[in-house]
């Protein structure tokens, strides 16, 4: 107490009990992009820009490079939060990859990929869904799975260069980040400046897709079998069946490569990341299940810290978590999931030095990737045919 004597009334407020805690905002992209004659102003090189209208933003993105071309992209599935970086265009692929991927300039600025980095300290929101349509080279590819784990985000490439089936295959062997998804081969969309059909990357259309996936149905959806908004064709031939796995698709997808089909409508094919064998996180869902799980429980748990720590304390920590696992769980984003206090980890010596951990874990909702059905023909119909005819 301030004082010991008081002649009067006082009141503490003691505020006790579970914490609601809010999900984090998942459908945010994240991009790289060259426009060489894009509006300066609206997109500055090597800097961060916040798009809140992607369908408006497209007058200011000139009609060189990507930019245009993705934004309508992206425009024909959503209207997303996208953060956008241009970086210049060069003629040599090499210099190219290089400005895409960037760095760190001598005043301490990021440019290219790295500039993603910065947009949650400019923006207070940070992207999730990351790509660099049409500039993702192997090497553009290895540095955004890099940002992507330093963002808890995920990454979209394309199987760059590669024209077989077996030459994808062997791209997609040389990644093993849970955080990736390779696709292959590219989508045909209509260019309004060369007034005809052209190949567009579906990275373009996967960043799209994934933000209006996470705003309709959930991060707990993969990419896989929806429609998409805008293709008018695949650029290369890709055999699909879908009681056969002896198909392009089918190999594809066997050695973790997303492609593109057209069954009532375009879609992508496939929900594996480029984790190895048996990893805990095969499929583009249980990789975003983790990560929204890890922000959302992290960053709800920001007014904690500095409290006293006392059992009560500890308590609502535990109790605030289990009221959100069961409310995704109602939801269908989880299976289940539990949070919970281990002695062994908090004895008297960690929690004097101020150290508390909870223990939580969770299962994550596995895709429904591969359904058998049992078909049997029996004659156990015909044993009371002649009922059946008298009755008729």
């Amino acid at each position: 107490m301030a004082t010991d004597y008081h002649h009067g009334v006082r009141v503490i407020e003691i505020n006790e009990g579970t914490r609601p805690i809010r999900t984090i905002s998942t459908a945010v992209i994240g991009m790289v992009v060259t426009a060489d004659d894009a509006d300066p102003v609206a997109f500055p090189l090597d800097t961060p820009v916040l798009i809140t209208n992607v369908i408006a933003a497209q007058g200011k993105a000139g009609t060189k490079g990507t930019l245009q071309r993705v934004l309508k992209a992206i425009g024909k599935q959503a209207k997303p939060l996208t953060i956008v970086v241009r970086v210049p265009s060069a003629e040599d692929e090499a210099e190219q990859t290089t400005k895409v991927i960037g760095g760190v300039s001598a005043d301490g600025k990021y440019t290219g990929l790295k500039a993603l980095l910065a947009a949650q300290g400019k923006f207070g929101i940070k992207p999730r869904i990351l790509g660099a349509p049409g500039l993702d080279s192997k090497a553009v590819a290895n540095e955004l799975a890099s940002i992507a784990q330093s963002l808890r985000a995920f990454g979209y490439v394309w199987a760059s260069g590669c024209k077989t089936v077996e030459e994808a295959q062997a791209y997609r062997a040389q990644f093993g980040q849970r955080e990736l998804m390779v696709i292959w081969p590219q989508f045909l969309d209509w260019d309004s400046e060369q007034n005809a059909d052209a190949s567009i990357s579906a990275v373009a259309y996967a960043l799209g897709l994934r933000a209006k996936i996470d705003e309709e149905v959930g991060w707990h959806k993969t990419i896989s079998n929806m429609v998409i908004n805008g293709p008018t064709g695949i650029s290369q031939d890709v055999s699909w069946d879908l009681q056969d796995p002896a198909t392009d698709a089918g190999v594809l997808n066997a050695k973790e490569v997303t492609t593109l089909i057209n069954m009532n409508g375009y879609r992508f094919w496939g929900s594996r990341t480029c984790e190895t064998q048996g990893g805990y996180f095969p499929f583009e869902s249980y990789t975003r299940t983790a990560q929204v799980l890890r922000d959302t429980i992290a960053e709800a748990m920001f007014e904690f810290v500095d409290v006293p720590m006392n059992p009560s304390i500890i308590k609502d920590i535990i109790a605030s978590i289990n009221a959100k696992f069961r409310s995704l769980k109602a939801s269908g984003y989880i299976i289940d999931g539990e949070a919970w206090y281990d002695e062994q980890f908090n004895d008297k010596d960690t929690l004097k030095a101020g150290k508390l951990t909870i223990d939580y874990n969770f299962t994550p909702v596995p895709p429904l990737e591969n359904l058998l059905f049992q078909q049997r023909i029996t004659d156990q119909y015909l044993a009371d045919f002649a009922s059946l005819v008298a009755a008729a």
